[in-house]
């Protein structure tokens, strides 16, 4: 990692630990807009993070897209709920357009307004509350410039979607193959939160004693959170070469390989913790219902199993 992308995680890291603790991520979930706004607002002016993938002429801060996975991963790991993500993705529609909307991404830069993509209209990131969104089908972009929105209820309540439904709309461009990068985005966020997960479940360990010791100290256990930091680590590999050099492959293969390590996690961490992981008080259940959630968002692990083997054959 660049000393620039280094300090951008770290500045990153140093906001999400004084503002989107449990508490307050809990708090975030049960608001009127389903995140912080004061937050949002933070990493929009301090960090410029919604202005990432926009270059400098527009407006933007003229990074790449592994800038914006920086931020986001950092986000995932308290699973801070914000709008990044979609309006991220909306910018890289915009900027493919034949004729970019040069007001909607400076809005979108500065944070003023949210956006999303729309893959499948029945489970829209950012739904409820985005202001642009564009709808990609593997062909063509479609902005949708008028449009109603239904919340959906779901497991992941850190990660609210919406159904949306067209009124008015345009056709804007080809699809440069948003899908795939909407792929690397979550398999980067499924990184960091599968990061966290089992540093939790490390620390749960090392002061849970049972028989008189630490149930980390166990033989049995630090074998299992061995193979878990391994599964962990290999997956990020994966993830990392597909943000370096993103292709219909490299995404199929990091949301596989994020997918399997972050459902693996979090259910060891839920084993480990035993019963108290379950219940609505303790913060592994919100892991839990996340790496289970974002399995199967943008498809689930065994349709992009089948574009590999489909290469393969």
């Amino acid at each position: 990692m660049s000393q620039e992308r280094e300090l951008l995680r770290e500045t990153v890291a140093a906001l999400v630990d004084k503002h989107a603790s449990p508490a307050a991520v809990r708090q975030a979930i049960e608001s009127e807009r389903g995140y912080d706004e004061s937050l949002w607002k933070l990493l929009c002016e301090q960090v410029g993070a919604a202005a990432l993938v926009v270059p400098e002429e527009r407006g933007g801060a003229g990074g790449e897209l592994a800038d914006a996975a920086v931020v986001l991963e950092e986000l995932a790991k308290a699973l801070t709920p914000t709008p990044l993500l979609g309006t991220t993705l909306a910018e890289l529609a915009l900027l493919s357009a034949d004729e970019p909307d040069a007001d909607a991404l400076e809005n979108l830069a500065e944070g003023t307004a949210i956006g999303t993509v729309v893959f499948d209209p029945g489970f829209v990131i950012n739904g409820a509350v985005a202001d642009i969104v564009v709808a990609a089908d593997g062909e063509k972009l479609t902005r949708w410039t008028t449009f109603t929105s239904t919340p959906v209820d779901t497991m992941d309540l850190t990660r609210p979607l919406a159904r949306l439904r067209p009124q008015d709309t345009a056709d804007i461009g080809a699809d440069p193959g948003l899908a795939d990068t909407a792929s690397i985005l979550v398999a980067v966020e499924q990184i960091g939160a599968a990061a966290k997960c089992l540093d939790l479940t490390v620390e749960y360990t090392k002061d849970r004693v049972q028989f008189g010791r630490p149930i980390g100290s166990f033989q049995a256990l630090k074998h299992r959170m061995a193979d878990l930091y391994v599964a962990v680590q290999s997956a990020r590999a994966v993830v990392n070469d597909a943000v370096a050099e993103p292709s219909p492959t490299s995404a199929a293969l990091a949301r596989f390989s994020a997918s399997e390590a972050f459902t693996k996690v979090a259910a060891e961490a839920v084993q480990m913790h035993g019963g108290i992981a379950i219940t609505w008080e303790h913060d592994i259940q919100l892991y839990f219902k996340r790496a289970h959630g974002s399995a199967q968002l943008l498809g689930p692990p065994r349709e992009h199993l089948r574009r590999l083997e489909s290469e393969v054959l």
